[in-house]
């Protein structure tokens, strides 16, 4: 027999707003195109984005009226529900479901005050640790030697589990950490995330119920950039956590950026060139600004206030160093098996090239210097299996069970 799908009344709530939100912006982008249209332009010539007008302008706003009206109407009638519904919010695919819309719209749920919009926490077993001393101890027996894993982009926490294996997990089991996950809404700037996930760590090292020794991160993909901001925030807000700090280990992390970001950006340009199809470019400007990060790998809030991010440019973010007096560990994965070859180094694990992994970059001043014995290319792999390669485990647990 099938799982019966449950949500709750909250989830209700947010995908209402979602929807009538995106009904209302489906109607502009037609009336766009209707004016663009009716306007007879020339081909090539910029849109203005202007309204229609007359008749044609009232019944699109009649739209617009009714559309916000429904909405309305259902927002409350689910919030007179929430508190009887909550309770049954059991269905098992809530989890990633919600966790790749906040990576795709997160920004604009948070902004919007949509409740499906993600909180940071830290997270154990996909409970939100507590911000006190003896709830801490309470939860687990926690030791004095911790690993801190960041999920990356359109994923959560629970998603370190993968086909049977946790990287946190198994490092507990063989070398006695202590494995504690963020859970974070992945559509946000890395900047921004970077810098909740420094405070989250400051709370953390306040509250932990132990004297903490040492202290590892392990980021995967954009959770490799999140925490290199969070190293750079931490160190200007003078952190007591940044000092514990031992080690950092990257897993697919897209130091330089990733082409298929890139790739969205030039058909956002393309779509822009004629009047007729620049309201479809619309479309695209729809992804969250988590996502607009990566196409350099933008890390702190200078690669991107006061620029449109749609835009096409050039590089021009701030050189963020790897920090300093902390051991740094990088791990690339590509398709193929040999990991020399062009095609290799280009397609890399399927989404982020090795030479974007390993920190490489013609620029000096924003390449990552990685020592070699501290770099790592796992074959045959695509960017998930990161997660749950035997071999990649193997060489993780060979940085971490060796002092330096």
């Amino acid at each position: 027999m099938a799982a019966k799908l449950r949500v709750s009344a909250t989830d209700l709530r947010g995908v209402n707003r979602l929807t009538i939100d995106g009904i209302a912006g489906v109607v502009d982008l037609v009336e766009a195109m209707h004016y663009n249209v009716a306007s007879v332009p020339k081909i090539l010539a910029k849109s203005k984005r202007e309204r229609t007008t007359g008749i044609t302008r009232l019944v699109y706003e009649s739209i617009r009226g009714v559309i916000a009206l429904v909405g309305h109407g259902l927002d409350m009638l689910l919030a007179r529900l929430e508190p009887l519904l909550d309770a049954h919010s059991t269905w098992p695919g809530r989890e990633p479901l919600l966790a790749a819309l906040n990576g795709v719209l997160g920004d604009y749920l948070a902004a919007s005050n949509n409740p499906l919009a993600i909180t940071m926490c830290l997270r154990r077993g996909g409970i939100a640790l507590p911000g006190e001393r003896a709830s801490l101890a309470a939860i687990s027996p926690a030791g004095g030697r911790v690993v801190v894993l960041l999920h990356g982009l359109c994923m959560n926490d629970l998603q370190w589990k993968r086909k049977g294996h946790d990287h946190g997990a198994a490092l507990a089991r063989d070398l006695a950490y202590t494995p504690v996950y963020l859970y974070y809404n992945s559509g946000l700037h890395i900047s921004t995330n970077g810098q909740a996930f420094a405070e989250q760590l400051e709370t953390l090292l306040q509250f932990w119920p132990v004297e903490l020794t040492e202290l590892v991160l392990i980021g995967h993909s954009m959770g490799g950039l999140v925490a290199r901001s969070a190293c750079h925030h931490g160190t200007l807000a003078r952190h007591k956590w940044v000092k514990q700090l031992h080690k950092l280990v990257f897993l697919g992390t897209p130091h330089h950026g990733a082409p298929l970001e890139r790739g969205g950006n030039w058909v956002d340009m393309l779509l822009s060139i004629s009047k007729y199809s620049a309201p479809l470019a619309r479309l695209g400007k729809i992804r969250s600004a988590g996502i607009t990060d990566l196409r350099f790998g933008n890390l702190v809030d200078e690669d991107w206030k006061g620029r449109d991010r749609f835009e096409r440019s050039g590089d021009v973010r701030v050189a963020v160093p790897l920090p300093e007096g902390v051991a740094c560990y990088a791990i690339a994965g590509t398709t193929f098996k040999k990991a020399g070859d062009l095609s290799a180094r280009l397609i890399g694990d399927g989404i982020v090239p090795l030479a974007s992994a390993l920190g490489h970059h013609d620029n000096p001043r924003l390449a990552l210097t990685f020592d070699e014995s501290r770099q790592w290319v796992a074959s045959g792999v695509n960017h998930l299996d990161l997660l749950s390669q035997a071999e990649v485990y193997a060489q993780i647990r060979q940085w971490l069970a060796t002092s330096g």
